[in-house]
């Protein structure tokens, strides 16, 4: 099988590392992948977001199988073109990928069906939001409505911030067209995690559960990121929590959408928040998460590529996922300054020293390859990811590979998986 997976980050180098080890998959492409994908796939310089050169490419090779990664190409309609053109395609439909690329149009399907979810509004001028949060007497969230690349949500501790975050958004464009709506929501506490299910336009399958780092900073302080690590499983979700899950919000969001017209296909991602009224929605996501892919991948036992198809083929009551017990976390080094401004260029070292610790693979993200050198270029730079009997020594394990990759200006929380037990 001649398999193409979109996408260049973290996820889609751990996709692809996963995709490889297929005995189904006698060629793997990445479009355009990074510095990382080469070791497992051949990388081809096509924009993730050239939807007509993506299609034009998997035509041309006789393509089997495209995975699209990211959501900006799912947004675009990549997997509509790609199914017009007759070519099997993972991921959901443009209309059904609006969930995660539009979300005051995900809020509006939340109250339709009276998911859990915090208390919000929706806002298309800035007079009017104004206007709103000044009246609030705590803190709020306020969303880019549009895809920000994981950076369109402010935490905001009080309205007077709250009035700063809308003139970021809204008047200086922080976010660019994403912020043309503004969705203004109650702040809700609690732990935060990420469930995962495939889901094949009838059935749902969810996977082992993850637990995601956004803010920046450690102790969970400061903006929030794309991602500064993950581990999994978490243990603050429990089967009983889990099942409410599923009957709660992911059950009733695909009917919802089903109702619309909407056939929903692919990874269905909800960001979830553990009050004390019970889990309530954050976001949700139309692809898998990042950096929540890369523990799940290494601890997925069964062949992607089967996975993939009984979803398309609409059978996915026909698979059974097997997990690797043991745990796994995922440590982010960024470049410093992330999620502001940085500087790309910067050559890595202790890459492949890293990579010889046992059940260790360090996933590259933002990096790109320069006369025979792998050099940073984005934000989040690798996803250094480990396997171990327990949290502690899954840890101990991905921090000593952390400690052997150097370069100028790496940036990394050291306590991603610190509350986890077991």
């Amino acid at each position: 099988m001649r398999v193409l997976l979109v996408g260049s980050g973290g996820r889609e180098h751990a996709l692809a590392w996963k995709l490889a080890q297929s005995k189904r998959v006698s060629k793997l492409y990445c479009a355009p992948g990074n510095a990382g994908t080469v070791d497992v796939a051949e990388n081809v310089p096509i924009k993730a977001e050239d939807v007509p050169g993506i299609v034009k490419f998997a035509r041309e090779q006789k393509i089997d199988l495209v995975v699209v990664g990211p959501e900006d190409p799912l947004c675009m309609g990549l997997v509509d073109e790609l199914t017009t053109a007759r070519i099997r395609a993972f991921g959901p439909c443009k209309a059904a990928a609006r969930l995660e690329g539009d979300k005051a149009f995900a809020k509006e399907m939340m109250r339709h069906r009276s998911l859990p979810t915090a208390e919000a509004r929706i806002f298309t001028k800035y007079r009017d939001a104004k206007a709103y949060v000044a009246t609030r007497d705590a803190g709020v969230v306020v969303k880019a409505a549009g895809l920000a690349k994981g950076k369109g949500v402010i935490v905001c501790d009080d309205p007077a911030a709250a009035l700063i975050a809308l003139e970021r958004v809204m008047v200086a464009r922080e976010f660019g067209d994403a912020g043309d709506t503004v969705v203004v929501e109650e702040r809700l506490t609690g732990p935060e995690v990420s469930v995962l299910a495939f889901v094949d336009g009838h059935n749902i399958y969810v996977m082992e559960n993850a637990q995601d780092h956004k803010p920046i900073g450690e102790g969970d302080t400061g903006p929030n990121t794309g991602g500064m690590g993950a581990y999994s499983p978490t243990t603050l979700v429990d089967d009983k929590t889990l099942r409410q899950i599923e009957a709660e919000i992911l059950v009733p969001i695909i009917d919802c959408l089903r109702t619309e017209g909407i056939t929903y296909k692919g990874v269905l991602y909800a960001g979830l928040m553990l009050t004390t009224g019970g889990p309530k929605v954050l976001e949700f996501n139309c692809r898998f998460g990042d950096p929540e892919t890369q523990p799940l991948m290494m601890r997925l036992k069964t062949d992607l590529v089967d996975v993939f198809e009984a979803v398309i083929d609409e059978r996915l009551d026909s698979i059974t996922l097997d997990w690797d017990r043991r745990a796994a976390v995922c440590v982010v080094m960024a470049s410093g300054g992330y999620p502001g401004d940085y500087q790309g260029g910067k050559p890595i070292t202790g890459l492949a020293e890293a990579n010889a610790i046992p059940d260790v693979v360090v996933f590259h993200a933002g990096t790109r390859m320069v006369g025979g050198q792998v050099v940073t270029a984005g934000g989040r730079v690798l996803g250094v990811t480990a396997l171990g009997e327990t949290f502690e020594a899954a840890r101990k394990r991905c921090y000593e590979a952390v400690a052997k990759i150097h370069f100028e200006g790496a940036y990394y929380r050291r306590d991603i998986g610190a509350r986890a037990r077991g």
